[in-house]
């Protein structure tokens, strides 16, 4: 079995490294910023050493996991005397291969090997991490490597290019990260009428898993309802007007959001081109009161 190693012992390197020694992949150095955690998550891998230096961890290793933050990938990948033939392999989302170019003109395979998931603890990236994506950038005979990892640990890969990364994340940051965002506005909005936030959250996520199930079962446009779906301009215009008076800054997402879904209602068929118009022009200039908001 192919000999591992990790430099970085944060949140994604403890779970990958722990997974895969699980799956019977042998992990056999670990290094990290502090001495003690690379310590602590060798102890808890079988025939695992915490490495002194970034260096051993190379040296030890066939294939070598940065599991670094971002920004200390291409600088750790400068300092290594890298082997020929070996591999080496970043987990970030947003950049490619490109950082890992010292590695390459040392005569290594590079890739990438992005889990597409969310990863709040190394709890939860253990128990995400089976029916997970991954995406993964490199070249054979690193890919073949990749992709087998990805089935061990219960995965999907698709495959990237270097000019596909940047897009994929922002992708990604829109369905992860900004849900999180929409559900703070939402929770946001119920505090107006004295409900706090836990209460919130607690109320509308069954809202959001059965939102979650439908586009899993039934999926896009098919899964949309609310008012857009319907074409209920008279339930936009409430909205509007009620954002304008409790939440004004709120319009402008409101608004966006809106126009956005638009064109998914009018695919699913339940409105007809004449909605779809009026709906925009709705979203786009209404009257509040007295005054005539155009994009708020």
């Amino acid at each position: 079995m192919i000999k591992l190693g990790f430099i970085g012992a944060g949140t994604i390197g403890t779970a990958l490294s722990t997974q895969l020694s699980n799956k019977g992949y042998s992990v056999v150095a670990i290094s990290s910023r502090h001495q003690t955690s690379a310590r602590n998550l060798a102890q808890a891998i079988n025939g695992c050493i915490p490495a002194s230096n970034n260096q051993e961890v190379a040296d030890r290793a066939e294939l070598v996991f940065i599991t670094t933050p971002d920004d200390a990938i291409a600088p750790v990948a400068s300092q290594i005397k890298w082997h020929i033939g070996q591999g080496v392999v970043h987990c970030s989302g947003a950049d490619s291969t490109e950082i890992l170019e010292p590695a390459k003109k040392l005569d290594a395979h590079v890739g990438v090997f992005h889990p597409l998931q969310t990863f709040a603890s190394v709890e939860q990236a253990i128990e995400n991490t089976p029916g997970s994506t991954f995406a993964l950038e490199a070249a054979e005979p690193l890919l073949k490597t990749l992709k087998d990892m990805t089935t061990a640990l219960g995965g999907h890969w698709i495959e990237l290019k270097a000019s596909d990364k940047v897009i994929y994340h922002a992708a990604a940051v829109i369905a992860c990260n900004y849900l999180v965002t929409l559900v703070k506005l939402a929770t946001d909005l119920w505090q107006t009428f004295d409900v706090p936030t836990n209460q919130a959250t607690e109320a509308l996520l069954p809202l959001i898993r059965g939102t979650i199930h439908n586009i899993e079962t039934v999926g896009i446009p098919e899964c949309l309802t609310g008012p857009i779906a319907r074409g209920d301009i008279g339930t936009i215009k409430k909205h509007l007007d009620a954002l304008h008076k409790a939440a004004p800054s709120l319009l402008t997402t409101y608004r966006e959001l809106g126009l956005k879904t638009v064109p998914i209602a009018l695919a699913k068929g339940r409105i007809n081109e004449h909605q779809a118009e009026e709906l925009k022009a709705i979203l786009t200039t209404t009257q509040i009161g007295k005054e005539s908001t155009r994009g708020s």
